[in-house]
């Protein structure tokens, strides 16, 4: 019988096929930055020729990279060249497959509603919206949000999961959060909020542009 093409690859000392989380990551702000550009431009502009580019674009990536292979997504092999000389973080590649096929069923729901049917609606948002949430998080935080479902459709335990989050283990000091850090963190939001309201007029006055206001000064 024919043995089934690996998905990932094989790489020696990890008894798994792997994949490297530092060029998904590249990959995945790549992706994020053109699908927020493009979200933007549908906001305040109402212009949606770059969301639908964005959209065949992220389905024809996802499409290559499930049924073809990851080493051949354009963004992927974009993210190696921006991360080729960083030391590559192994992660195993099930988990990563199963969070890429609920991308593409995302990327093929929006794919067809907004490109194909040309049409809008709150179902494209929502879906929109979960697909920048999914990127944002694997590229800032380096968290793989469908891959936390993973394991309640696998029984088979979770190996090299990205920054070793599969393995128990005790927090580092660096790694802990202090009641005061905390309290920094909720003072700070208190300031925003206090900057917002006290200054709100000022925060929406639209500038002026500086040549202008350089000339208003040498003519006085």
């Amino acid at each position: 019988m024919k043995k089934a093409k690996q998905f990932g690859e094989t790489v020696e000392g990890y008894n798994i096929p792997v994949l490297n989380e530092r060029e998904i990551r590249a990959s995945a702000g790549i992706l994020y930055f053109f699908m927020f550009l493009a979200w933007m431009l549908v906001i305040f502009k109402e212009d949606f020729f770059l969301i639908k580019l964005v959209n065949t674009i992220f389905l024809i990536d996802f499409m290559i990279r499930m049924f073809i292979s990851p080493k051949y997504s354009p963004s992927l092999i974009i993210g190696r060249l921006f991360v080729g000389k960083q030391t590559p973080e192994y992660v195993g590649a099930a988990p990563k497959k199963f969070a890429w096929t609920i991308g593409l069923v995302l990327a093929s729901i929006i794919f067809l509603l907004l490109v194909v049917l040309n049409s809008t609606s709150i179902i494209t948002g929502i879906i929109c919206q979960i697909c920048l949430i999914f990127l944002f998080f694997e590229a800032v935080f380096g968290i793989c949000l469908g891959c936390k479902f993973y394991p309640l459709f696998h029984k088979e335990k979770t190996q090299y999961c990205p920054g070793g989050i599969c393995e128990v283990k005790t927090k580092q000091d660096i790694q802990k959060t202090s009641l005061l850090q905390i309290g920094v963190v909720i003072g700070f939001f208190a300031f925003v909020i206090t900057a917002v309201i006290l200054f709100n007029d000022t925060f929406s006055t639209k500038p002026t542009e500086w040549w202008v206001m350089v000339k208003s000064v040498l003519s006085m």
